[in-house]
């Protein structure tokens, strides 16, 4: 892909450096971060926007949104109009900032997708693409647990109450046999809810075991020490579950279906550069997360987390729909209608153009 490594260049002088606190985006005690881009000189707005507001996390599992953004992807595919950037760290932040207008389009975990479409009857958005599968470990204290049955007894991080690891982990631990009371996390296992950002220090510290994580915090607490008990992965068919979506504001796809076909061809143009250029990609990832957060990943960090991602178009639907009956199951939801929750008509029209096979969205999508 020769164009975008120029255009890169090209963004990098014209970008707006500063970052500024999107106060309206936050809430839960969370922060977004904005930062702008340039619309090219002299190229045609697409749906006549000035700008597209785009949200994504700072997690390896979101590397999509990490190099299509550093890489000037999603910016060449909307032209003369602005990419503005929200940086978040939590679901409901995120989720809080596409019902509020705050952004339009977001890079965002299975759970506060469910939670968000559900609580808002379907009104407010719509899954319309994948992005990227695995990434999640249950790494451990070697000298406190040794095998998967030590874990019973222990003080085990998930990031939130409610978030994708959290249900995860909730459910393998019924699965254990144990009982997890979901909403205080005390039982047969004590779930301790930390940021992943707190969780290293806890580890550090002796106040937890060990954590269901996403990348990188997993291998942050491997570096400390840490052994991989379990990669989810290997609890899934085919090793394959949706970690990351992109999602859209219902009125925005509405009113600006262009745009948000734009975008969508940004993130299939950057999962097939980063599947293409592993190592590329793997420093595009790690540049973008230093221009967030003021600080890259050490090697022996990301190294290890990046094999364990898979960056993928498909949404893996069916993966999603399991991932809501086991919140039901821990307590946490009510058996959500999820009919309609996926949107992947531009999607398709993308990966048609593309040659790729169309996505399935099991039976949940928009009739």
């Amino acid at each position: 892909m020769p164009a975008i490594p120029a255009l890169r260049r090209t963004l990098a002088v014209l970008a707006v450096l500063p970052l500024l606190a999107l106060a309206a985006a936050c809430g839960y005690g969370s922060q977004a971060v904005e930062n702008t881009e340039h619309a090219i000189p002299g190229a045609a707005k697409v749906d006549g926007l000035d700008a597209v507001r785009i949200g994504y996390f700072g997690n390896l599992t979101h590397a999509t949104a990490l190099v299509g953004r550093h890489e000037g992807i999603f910016q060449k595919e909307l032209g003369g109009t602005t990419a503005k950037y929200a940086a978040f760290n939590a679901g409901p932040s995120e989720i809080e900032a596409l019902n509020s207008g705050s952004i339009d389009i977001g890079w965002i975990g299975p759970s506060p997708a469910i939670n968000g479409y559900v609580k808002a009857n379907g009104k407010n958005l719509r899954i319309i693409s994948g992005s990227a599968s695995g990434g999640v470990k249950l790494v451990v204290n070697p000298e406190r647990i040794t095998s998967l049955k030590d874990v019973e007894g222990k003080r085990i991080a998930t990031p939130q109450l409610g978030n994708t690891q959290d249900v995860a982990f909730l459910n393998w631990a019924a699965e254990q046999g144990w009982q997890v009371d979901a909403q205080s996390g005390e039982g047969d296992v004590s779930v301790v809810r930390s940021d992943n950002k707190v969780t290293p220090d806890l580890y550090r510290s002796g106040s937890v075991d060990g954590a269901w994580v996403p990348e990188p915090t997993a291998s942050k607490l491997v570096a400390e020490g840490g052994k991989v008990l379990l990669d989810e992965a290997d609890l899934w068919p085919d090793k394959k579950f949706v970690i990351t979506n992109v999602i859209v504001s219902r009125s925005f796809l509405e009113e600006h279906p262009k745009a948000v076909e734009a975008v969508l061809r940004g993130s299939v143009e950057a999962n097939k550069w980063i599947n293409a250029n592993p190592d590329e990609a793997k420093a595009a990832a790690n540049a973008q997360l230093a221009a967030d957060t003021g600080k890259a990943l050490p090697a022996e960090v990301i190294d290890r987390a990046w094999p364990s991602i898979r960056f993928t178009d498909d949404p893996l639907a069916a993966t999603l729909d399991a991932q809501a009956r086991h919140a039901v199951k821990a307590g946490l939801l009510e058996r959500p209608d999820l009919s309609g929750i996926y949107d992947l008509t531009p999607l398709n029209r993308v990966l048609r153009a593309e040659g790729a096979p169309e996505a399935d969205d099991a039976g949940l999508g928009v009739k």
